[in-house]
C-alpha cells in the first residue's frame, strides 16, 4: 500500500495520532460515519517485535504487520486518509477543537483528535535481553504462553510486580525459576504463594543473557551461576507516548503501577478539551483487541458528540 506524504486538507473532523490498531480502529468507526479523517503514523506500533499475534478472535497468529496493512485498506475504503508523519504538538484551541503540528512544521485541525501512539517498553538493562525481545524474552503469557507452554521459564522479578508473574505463568509451565535480580523483599504472602506452586527461586543479580545458535539457552547471574531456561518472561517500564500533549497534572493523570498514564473517561475522553485517548496510551494492560474495542467505542462517541454540536444552537 502507498500512503501519501502529506494531507490533503487543512482541517478535518478527526484528526487521529497512531496508525496502529487503536487508531485504525478508531478511524474505521468514524469513515463508516462518513466524516473527514486523517491518521498521521509515525509507523511503530508497539508489538512490532512480535511476530504473531494472538487473542484477537478470527485473527489469532496473524502477523502484526499483517494485519495493519489489512486493517488500512479498509479504512482507506471508506475515504480515511492516512500519511507517515511524526507529531510534535497537540494544542487545544480554546473554542473546543485541537491543532495538531507534524514535524519539519506542517500543521493540520481537527474538531477533535484522538491519541492512539501506545507506549514504549522500558527492558531491565540486562545484557542480552533486548535482543530476544518478543522472541524468547516475553512480557505477556496471554499474548504468547501457549505457544511456548511447557518448557523451562524464568522470571526476571520487576519491583512493580514482585512475584506476580512468576506466579501467573505457571498456568503455562510448572517448571518455573523466578530471578529477584535487584529485588530486595517480598512479602509473605507471596513466598508462601511461590513455595505452593514449585517456583524455585534464585536470589542475587541477573548479568546477561545466553544464547547459542540464535536460541535463548539461559541467564547468567553477576556472580557466574549460569541457569538453563527455554523463555524469558520479564517486566517492563511502560512509557505513554504522550510528550506531543500539554504537560498533565493532578486529576489529569492516572497513577498505575507502572507510572502515571493520562486519564480518561470509560469511551476515551481525556481532561484537555476536544482530545480523546485510546489503547496503550492510557494504560499498559491494553491488549490488541481491547485496542480495537477502545478505538470503535470512541469513534461512535466522538461521532455522536459531533452530530448533537451542529444541532445546537448557535450561542447569542
Amino acid at each position: 500500500m502507498t500512503r501519501s506524504t502529506e494531507a490533503r486538507r487543512q482541517s478535518y473532523d478527526v484528526v487521529i495520532v497512531g496508525g496502529a490498531t487503536a487508531g485504525l480502529s478508531t478511524a474505521l468507526g468514524l469513515g463508516r460515519s462518513r466524516r473527514s479523517v486523517l491518521v498521521i503514523d509515525a509507523g511503530e506500533p508497539r508489538n512490532a517485535p512480535a511476530a504473531h499475534m494472538h487473542g484477537y478472535l478470527s485473527r489469532d497468529g496473524m502477523p502484526p504487520a499483517e494485519f495493519l496493512a489489512l486493517a488500512r485498506q479498509e479504512v482507506e475504503a471508506y475515504g480515511v486518509e492516512i500519511i507517515a508523519g511524526q507529531v510534535t504538538e497537540v494544542t487545544p484551541d480554546g473554542a473546543g477543537e485541537v491543532d495538531v503540528t507534524l514535524a519539519g512544521g506542517g500543521a493540520v485541525h481537527g474538531r477533535r483528535v484522538v491519541i492512539a501512539t501506545g507506549l514504549v517498553d522500558e527492558l531491565p538493562a540486562i545484557e542480552g535481553l533486548a535482543d530476544r525481545w518478543g522472541r524468547d524474552v516475553l512480557h505477556c503469557p496471554y499474548c504468547h504462553g501457549y505457544e511456548v507452554a511447557d518448557r523451562a521459564f524464568g522470571v526476571i522479578a520487576a519491583q512493580e510486580m514482585g512475584a506476580h508473574q512468576a506466579l501467573l505463568v505457571t498456568q503455562w509451565s510448572k517448571d518455573v525459576t523466578l530471578f529477584l535480580h535487584q529485588v530486595e523483599e517480598l512479602p509473605d504472602e507471596q513466598w508462601r504463594q511461590l513455595a505452593a506452586a514449585g517456583v524455585e527461586v534464585v536470589t542475587g543479580e541477573v548479568a546477561e543473557v545466553v544464547v547459542e545458535n540464535d536460541r535463548l539457552t539461559g541467564v547468567r547471574l553477576a556472580d557466574g551461576h549460569f541457569f538453563p531456561r527455554d523463555v524469558l518472561f520479564t517486566a517492563t517500564r511502560p512509557t505513554a507516548r504522550t510528550a506531543m500533549l500539554p504537560p498533565l497534572t493532578g486529576d489529569a493523570l492516572k497513577q498505575t503501577p507502572f507510572g502515571p498514564f493520562p486519564a480518561v473517561d470509560e469511551v476515551g475522553r481525556s481532561a484537555l478539551p476536544g482530545v480523546w485517548i485510546v489503547g496503550n496510551a492510557m494504560g499498559p494492560a491494553e491488549m490488541v483487541v481491547n485496542a480495537a474495542s477502545a478505538g470503535y467505542r470512541a469513534a461512535t462517541q466522538i461521532n455522536a458528540e459531533l452530530v448533537f454540536e451542529d444541532l445546537a444552537e448557535p450561542s447569542a
